[in-house]
């Protein structure tokens, strides 16, 4: 998916059945930076015993949850609807816009800055009927094994939640060990190459130092690999 990290998310889970899935939505959702949750009328306690157990550190989404009555009610302030299904066939005979989850991106690419993109995560039990799933703009899909498609609602959450958030917190980590290369520190590596072919006996010292210049440009070793070249050739 492309270009969703300056989207709101709205998670909007539909009468959750099992206090431990309420508890690992919310653990889930909170490791990709969700800061609130929305429930549609919710068949178990969301503070429950289980919930808080296996939320973790996210308990405060639960606290902090705000309860509708209606799908309706609680998509009425989103500029798309998403909904989730883990059986894209029978979504698809009476909804069109079903798609794999990693191409739903083109519909969202089309949004405004700051639009609110809700996620309708179904039921954990018998998912969301088909009227709802007809209600939505879109319908996306995770790709399974089509002789057991259909994930636990946490689960199916958490990789909705990756797919559309990959490119906000790859940002983050630009800045590790993967660092790229700085144009001085190549000059210097080929360098110090050169000056190690200096003392060896072959026909074309020229060529060979050509051809390691290729390598290396064509892999392209961050910061850290070629720290190790340098210290490796250096003498």
């Amino acid at each position: 998916m492309e270009r969703a990290d300056w989207l709101q998310f709205k998670i909007i889970v539909v009468e959750p059945k099992y206090q431990i899935n309420i508890g690992y939505i919310a653990r889930v959702s909170m490791n990709f930076g969700i800061k609130k949750l929305y429930f549609v009328r919710p068949r178990a306690k969301l503070t429950g015993k289980k919930a808080v157990m296996f939320a973790k550190h996210a308990r405060a989404l639960l606290k902090s949850a705000k309860i509708y009555n209606s799908i309706a009610d609680a998509t009425s302030d989103c500029s798309i609807v998403i909904g989730t299904t883990g059986i894209w066939q029978k979504a698809h005979r009476t909804f069109k816009r079903t798609v794999l989850l990693q191409n739903s991106g083109k519909s969202l690419r089309r949004l405004k800055k700051d639009a609110v993109v809700g996620i309708l995560i179904g039921r954990d039990d018998i998912w969301l009927t088909a009227d709802e799933i007809e209600a939505c703009d879109m319908v996306a899909f995770i790709g399974t094994n089509e002789k057991y498609p259909v994930l636990n609602v946490s689960h199916a959450l958490s990789i909705v939640l990756y797919e559309l958030t990959r490119q906000k917190f790859s940002l983050d980590y630009q800045n590790m060990s993967n660092r790229k290369t700085k144009k001085r520190e190549l000059e210097y590596l080929f360098r110090i190459f050169d000056k190690s072919l200096e003392k060896k006996r072959m026909r074309d010292k020229k060529a060979v130092s050509r051809i390691f210049r290729r390598i290396i440009n064509y892999s392209q070793p961050n910061g850290t690999e070629t720290h190790a070249l340098i210290t490796a050739l250096k003498e």
